[in-house]
Parts: structure tokens; sequence; C-alpha cells
């Protein structure tokens, strides 16, 4: 009886591997006919099928995988439109295909068209993509032909005729505003002699002077009725500061203060007083404005509140809309400061490193002293509504252009940096620079930023692209008209 037991068991066991066997021999065989079907070749004389995709929404840049029959496996011969928009195809394998979600394709409905020249099918998916505008970049004004010697001259923003284009916008750029005027943005750049306008009412740009040596910034005085100019020249008795006045269209000049190499100038949005500085030993002068323009002072009648550690350090003033406080971006040096406002004696008091290391130029976002920065160069205040609706004491980040990171940073209140827009595009090559335009972080890429100004009005940042010799814009997608 034991010995008919163990039999059966034994058989029992092989009857159970065989089956398994066959299961597995099965399954291997009808994954493979399901792996044959999905990866097969388009047939022409099938129809191509839209079963969906996913996600369901997102804006430019997004991955999309779009599901269906027929689609083949060359993705020479597929074509997805998204909302009008040609979509970038990256793969496709018979039942499904991935691609990338092209700009402004603001209807979202998808159509998949598989074939060449000679023959081409079409699907159409039953629901549209959800298509959401986000921050951009894009370019305003500029080119850069092959030898990247274009001329500096006047023009429209864009033109079929690359004669009537303006051009130029290699040199390192301020640029501000104008309060009076939200349509007209003032640029000056190192080492050029003009003053331009770019003018957004009528799409052109203007060299309206022509007198400058080292233009290094530009300011208003809180009624607007001044232009502050700050100039880098080396004699002690140079001017370092003067005034155009709006009554005049700017063409006047009137010296305000004299000293060396001014790096740039700032008014203090509240006071009225001017705070400009020296590369010769890093100091930050106090020049009262207000008494300049009730009683008359002198072009050396101006304080020296404190010197930015040592000898030539290069360095801008950026003062919070507030005035309670300003950012001293040290352009050389690779590390920001900040200057509290003193109500009481109506001065700045010492500076604090707030971000970067010095002389310690890398790439690093983060907090404080961890942070790592290579020659940030201008900044701006822009209000964040999030912190409006929460209350917060501080309600504006700080944006700044940073040159050799090719990049543009944002500051928080709090000392944390982290990457707003650049270095995107890994794809193409492993450079942080180059001249993209899209997402910003996924895609678009600067090379040597420097300028930078933002339109409250239209939330839109200006940015002055030095070696892509450009004027660059970001945000959110426009809608063609």
């Amino acid at each position: 009886m034991y010995i008919n037991i163990l039999y059966i068991k034994r058989r029992i066991h092989v009857l159970c591997m065989i089956l398994a066997s066959a299961s597995v021999f099965f399954y291997s065989c009808q994954s493979d006919d399901q792996e044959d079907a999905a990866f097969s070749e388009f047939d022409p004389s099938q129809p191509v099928v839209v079963t969906g995709f996913t996600p369901e929404s997102g804006g430019a840049g997004q991955r999309l995988v779009i599901y269906g029959k027929n689609f083949g496996t060359d993705p020479s011969i597929v074509t997805v439109l998204i909302g009008g928009k040609e979509a970038k195809v990256i793969s496709v394998n018979g039942e499904s295909l991935y691609c990338l979600v092209p700009t402004q394709a603001f209807d979202g409905d998808i159509e998949v068209r598989i074939g060449d020249e000679t023959r081409q099918v079409s699907a159409y998916a039953d629901t549209n993509f959800d298509y959401q505008r986000k921050m951009v970049v894009s370019t305003v004004v500029g080119y850069k032909n092959d030898r990247g010697d274009e001329p500096w001259k006047d023009g429209v923003f864009k033109s079929d005729d690359p004669n009537a284009m303006a051009s130029g916008f290699w040199q390192p750029s301020f640029m501000k505003f104008d309060p009076d005027n939200p349509k007209h943005l003032w640029v000056t750049f190192d080492f050029n002699n003009g003053l331009y306008l770019v003018n957004f009412a009528d799409s052109t740009v203007t060299k309206k002077r022509s007198d400058f040596d080292r233009p290094r910034s530009i300011d208003f005085t809180t009624d607007g009725k001044y232009m502050i100019i700050a100039e880098d020249r080396g004699g002690e008795n140079d001017r370092a500061t003067y005034r155009l006045s709006r009554d005049q269209d700017w063409q006047d000049r009137e010296i305000l203060t004299r000293y060396r190499q001014c790096n740039g100038a700032s008014v203090h949005p509240i006071n009225g007083e001017m705070y400009f500085n020296s590369y010769e030993k890093g100091q930050f002068f106090r020049f009262d404005l207000n008494k300049y323009f009730s009683e008359g002072l002198g072009d050396k009648e101006f304080e020296n509140l404190f010197v930015v550690h040592d000898p030539q350090w290069e360095y801008k003033i950026f003062i919070h809309p507030s005035g309670n406080y300003a950012y001293i971006i040290v352009i050389n040096r690779h590390y920001i400061l900040r200057v509290d406002y003193n109500w009481e004696k109506s001065q700045f008091n010492q500076p604090y490193l707030v971000c970067g290391q010095l002389k310690g130029a890398g790439y690093q976002d983060g907090v404080g002293s961890s942070v790592r920065l290579d020659t940030p160069y201008q900044g701006v205040f822009v209000k964040n509504d999030d912190y409006v609706d929460a209350g917060k004491p501080d309600e504006y980040d700080f944006y700044f252009t940073e040159q050799y990171n090719h990049d543009i940073r944002k500051l928080t209140p709090e000392g944390s940096v982290t990457t707003f827009a650049g270095r995107g595009s890994s794809s193409i090559n492993p450079d942080p620079y180059g001249y993209v335009n899209g997402d910003l972080r996924e895609e678009a890429r600067f090379d040597q930023p420097t300028g930078i100004a933002y339109d409250e009005e239209e939330k839109a940042f200006y940015i002055g692209d030095k070696a892509n010799h450009r004027i660059r814009k970001i945000a959110l997608e426009e809608i063609d008209e």
C-alpha cells in the first residue's frame, strides 16, 4: 500500500511538471504573439486607430504617450499634430508612441499621421489634450550671423528684410523700465557709448544718445523726472553719476558726483537718496539727492558708508521696493550681500552675506553659503502673490542673471537660491549654454545673460543675452491672433 501511494505521488508530480511546462510554453507563445503584434510594421492597407493618451493635460515639452493600433515602428514616417502644431516624435512601437507636446498647442486636438509621401493614413483622438499655458523663453529682438559680427544698428524687432532689423546687443547690458511709460525699456551696454530705447509700442530699438564711455546702470528719481546714469571712468575727478531730464527728452546732462570706476547707482524708492560705488576700494557711497534738488550739493559732497571687502570688488546695488534693505551683487567675486536700512539714521548699515562664497565660483542651488554662483550681474525684485496671500512680511523674490552659469536664478527672502530658467536641452549636448527657446528648465538656454528687467503689468521678464546677441523674454506663451 505504501508503494502504491508513493507511485501515485510521483505520477502526480510528473504530471504537474508537464502541465507547468505547457503553461509556460503557451504563455510564452502568447506573449510572443502579442509582442509581434505590438511591434509590427505599419500596414497601409489597415486603418490607424488612436485609443487614448496619457497624461490628459500639460504644457509645452510635456512627455505624452499615445495609444492605438497600426502605428508601425518607424518614427520617421509618424507625424503627430496637437492643436495643429507638430509634436516631436521620440519613439513608436506599433501600439503606442512617445512624443513631446509642442508650444502653443492651445486647441489640444490630437491627430496621428502614419506613412510617407505616397500613402498616409490619419487618425484622431476622441478627446482633446488639455493644453495649459506656461512660462517659456522666447526671443524679442536680435540675431547672430555665422561670423557673429552683425553691426550695432537701430531697427524693428522682426522683419523679412534683415537690414531693417535691430542688431548688436553683444556687450554686458543693464535694463530699466521707465516708471512713467511701461512700454519703454531703457538699456545701456558696457563698452558701448549709447543709451538705447527698446520701444514695445512700435516694436523698435533706437539709440537715443551716443556720448557715453562705459555706462554701467540706469535708475530714475522717485518722481520719475530724472534718469540717473552711472559711468565707469578711471579718474578721481571723472564723472561717476549724472542725471538726464525727462522734460528735455533725456538729451541734457548734469553731473551729480565725480569719482573713479563707478559700477552702478541706485535711488532709494522711499527716501529718494542715491547710493553708488567705486571699484577702486569697493566703497559704498551715499549722495543726498533731496538736498541736491532743494539746496544744491557739490559733486564731491557724498559720504563713504563702508567698504566691501578688499579693493577692486565690482558690484551693483539693488534696493528692495519697501526700502528696508538692498542686495549687493558682487559680480567678480560670485556672491550676494544684504544691507539693511537704518530708518533712524537714514542710511544703510554694514553688509552681510546672503548667498554664495567669496571667490568661490561654481553652480549649486541651496541656501546661504552652500550656494555657488558664477558672475551674477543684474537683479530685479518681483512680487510673489503667494507671499501676499500668506501675509508674509516680505512679498518679493529677487531674480538675477548669471553670466557664466548661463541662467536666471531666484533668491527668496529666506535666502534660498534656485535656478529659474536656463541650462536645459541636455538631450542636445551637455553644455549649459546655447540658444534655445522653450520650457524654462527643460529646453531654454542662454549664453552669458546680463541685463534683466520685469514688466509688472505683463508679468514678463526681459533678458539681455550677451553672447547670443539678443534680447530674450520670459512670459506665458502668447496666443497667436
